[in-house]
């Protein structure tokens, strides 16, 4: 069997990959070309890509011989899933794993927001920190007691509800489906409409999955319900909000700040409005960057290729 990866994956995976496939790796541009990766998926039987692949339906059907797609992301919105699924192509993903991490980097994002520190850090390093602050100084705000408003309930919001109670935070949350009662009570968390949690967050931090449903549904209209001292936090799709309206809210302040770890297109541009605001905090989509993280996302996409490609289910597969 032959299998095509669209990067370089870590070396013990390729390893594991190699020593039972023929196996294509793509060295050049990033992400790999369309013309080019439905050149390559022709004679191929397995495929592993990454979020930034586009494998729609003309990728997924030039692959005469592809029976199974692992996708290094616990987001599938890249692929055509239901293209895959009448072709009979099993798609596997990476969900659980990246959990933690993603939650870890929302809170840091969080006291960064709150406590200034990326202000902070910029201010020692261009040597302009030239007296003692007073007591009215580079003032920021507590967690404590503070009201998290979480859109999207899943894994990760969970994680980040937890994580939440050791600030004392107040949680409150937003999903498509409520939480039965005893996990609400378990978390901490209480249930409100999406207005509400536009509403009433001191910061609001986003973990919902980018559908056709949720497609810029944070824009001007729910920004401007927003408190003037809020924040904004997203880590889950970039797709989620409408960028252009971030923009108008940040600069007019109407709300306090944002952090984004994720955007509409990516790499953003350097020309991007958003990159010459001061009230921003801005990371390369990194939520699941860590060591621990990613080896074990590679170790999960190679076992459910293999499960896949012997005609098993893998560990972790889409449903349609």
């Amino acid at each position: 069997m032959k299998v095509l990866l669209t990067r370089k994956l870590h070396d013990f995976a390729l390893k594991e990959l190699k020593r039972k496939y023929d196996v294509e790796v793509h060295t050049g541009k990033i992400p790999m070309p369309k013309k080019l990766l439905i050149s390559k998926i022709k004679d191929k039987d397995g495929l592993i890509c990454y979020p930034y692949d586009s494998i729609d339906a003309e990728v997924i059907n030039a692959g005469t011989r592809l029976k199974a797609i692992s996708t290094y992301s616990v987001g599938h919105d890249h692929i055509d899933v239901k293209a895959a699924s009448k072709r009979g192509i099993v798609v596997g993903y990476t969900p659980e794993v990246l959990t933690r991490a993603t939650a870890d980097l929302t809170m840091a994002l969080m006291l960064s927001l709150f406590r200034r520190i990326p202000e902070g850090d910029r201010l020692v390093h261009s040597n302009k920190w030239r007296t003692i602050f007073g007591p009215y100084e580079f003032l920021g705000t507590d967690l404590y007691q503070k009201t998290l408003g979480i859109f999207g309930m899943g894994r990760i919001g969970k994680a980040v509800a937890k994580r939440a109670a050791g600030f004392e935070m107040k949680v409150i949350y937003h999903n498509r489906t409520r939480l039965p009662k005893n996990e609400e009570e378990k978390l901490g968390v209480r249930y409100v409409t999406l207005d509400n949690l536009f509403r009433t967050s001191d910061v609001l931090s986003i973990h919902s999955p980018y559908t056709p449903q949720t497609s810029e549904i944070v824009n001007l209209k729910l920004f401007n319900k927003m408190k003037k001292t809020s924040f904004l936090i997203n880590t889950s799709r970039g797709k989620i909000i409408n960028e252009k309206d971030l923009v108008i809210a940040l600069k007019r302040k109407i709300i306090a700040g944002a952090a984004l770890d994720v955007f509409q297109k990516e790499p953003i541009s350097s020309k991007h409005q958003i990159t010459q605001l001061d009230n921003v905090i801005l990371m390369p989509h990194s939520g699941s960057a860590t060591i621990e993280t990613r080896k074990k996302m590679a170790e999960i996409a190679v076992k459910n290729l293999v499960l896949a490609l012997a005609g098993k289910k893998p560990i972790y597969q889409v449903k349609v």
